[in-house]
């Protein structure tokens, strides 16, 4: 029956039912690290895989098995893994793939945390890489090596929204049977399903939205179940990246809400990016669900809704940048996004402090650009407040 229940059915209901001793709805915590078995057979059936079940808390546990199982429907995934951050989600899923001597090409605007993973560990395990514009999809062929195992995209790119192919990137690394990897953190999967358009492994921050409240650190990995066991077993559970009960039963709790809250964001977000536009003290504004961003035809294709974040640039320049975000008063400075509230940063020295400062442009990002994570507010009060910030800045030059 599940099959045939609409996304909001889905979240709240797929892989969850009232606890069979107690009856209640809401979805046990079970903290414990140690499982006790009836013998000595039944125990290594578990160890070994042969039966489902949890027999240390490094590996899982059953309140976020239920949580795993429930990302995996929403994913159309067979399998999900949950762990301790969307960091460490990204890092294996990496080397599930990387090893000593191997190369991953990524896309050129990629998250500060992936791109400095890459730039200062990776190269630790013999890892080499190349980011690569993955609109240009001869550069892309060009780029793929005999030891590239592996191609990690983001779409929407964080922070300047950019967009890329998912099928016609999927079709080019199956024709050299490479595994693509794509961090679905910006859109989750209310919005976009990766793996339907052919990509191999989605990741999530589940810090954002699909937690959505702010409270939580987390990740997923989504992907077929050898995959997936692969990384539980070998790395997330011999590396601790394990994520805790409390954390899996608030995710659990967020979830349910999600296709209302992300409907919220996308209004607010659309109805943001239209203000800024035609905003005279704005430069530039990146949002897929405006006609004049390069993509907007790619975003109708492949995404059901536009994403709660923008991007945008004010006349004036970085200092003008600063005195913006400095004289809000609703929105937020804050590192994080897909909270219920308004929150901005400035990329070139928050989120993506870690790429040199003559980089930036290379991977999309000028030194002005302002990301916003629109919030559950009403949008008239979230723009009323860009509007008087904005009113600040009318003795900066125009640049």
């Amino acid at each position: 029956m599940s099959e045939k229940w609409l996304f909001n059915t889905q979240v709240i209901h797929s892989e969850q039912i009232p606890c069979e001793k107690t009856g209640a709805i809401s979805q046990p915590i079970v903290p414990a690290v140690a499982y006790s078995f009836p013998d000595a057979a039944a125990a290594v059936d578990v160890v070994t895989g042969k039966k489902e079940g949890t027999y240390y808390g490094r590996y899982g546990n059953p309140t976020t098995r239920t949580l795993e199982k429930k990302i995996a429907h929403l994913e159309t995934a067979e399998e999900a893994l949950g762990v301790s951050s969307g960091m460490a989600a990204i890092s294996i899923a990496l080397l599930a793939f990387l090893g000593q001597d191997d190369h991953v090409l990524v896309t050129k605007d990629v998250y500060g945390g992936t791109h400095k993973f890459l730039t200062s560990l990776a190269p630790r395990f013999g890892i080499t890489y190349d980011f690569v514009d993955f609109n240009d999809f001869t550069a892309l062929e060009e780029a793929i090596q005999e030891n590239t195992k592996a191609i990690y995209i983001e779409t929407p790119s964080n922070p300047s929204l950019t967009l890329i192919d998912i099928e016609a990137v999927a079709n080019i690394a199956k024709s050299h049977n490479i595994p693509v990897i794509i961090d679905n953190t910006f859109m989750s999967p209310y919005l976009q399903r990766p793996l339907e358009l052919g990509a191999d492994v989605v990741v999530h921050s589940a810090t954002k939205y699909l937690n959505g409240h702010g409270d939580v650190i987390a990740g997923f990995i989504c992907g077929n179940k050898e995959m997936i066991d692969h990384m539980r077993f070998n790395l997330m559970g011999d590396l601790g990246q394990s994520l805790n009960a409390w954390e899996s039963f608030l995710i659990l709790r967020g979830l349910k809400t999600l296709g209302l809250r992300m409907k919220q964001h996308c209004q607010n977000a659309q109805a943001i990016a239209e203000f800024l536009e035609n905003h005279p003290q704005v430069k530039n504004v990146y949002y897929p669900g405006l006609a004049s961003h390069p993509q907007h035809h790619l975003a109708k294709r492949q995404m059901d809704g536009m994403g709660g974040i923008v991007a945008f640039e004010v006349k004036g320049g970085v200092e003008a940048g600063k005195k913006f975000i400095s004289e809000l008063n609703l929105a937020m400075i804050s590192f994080s996004l897909g909270d219920p509230e308004t929150l901005v940063q400035h990329p070139a020295s928050m989120t993506h402090s870690s790429i040199p400062e003559d980089s930036l442009a290379d991977f999309g990002i000028s030194k002005g650009l302002i990301r916003l994570s629109s919030g559950l507010e009403d949008k008239e009060d979230i723009i009323a407040d860009l509007d008087q910030a904005l009113q600040t800045l009318i003795d900066f030059a125009s640049e």
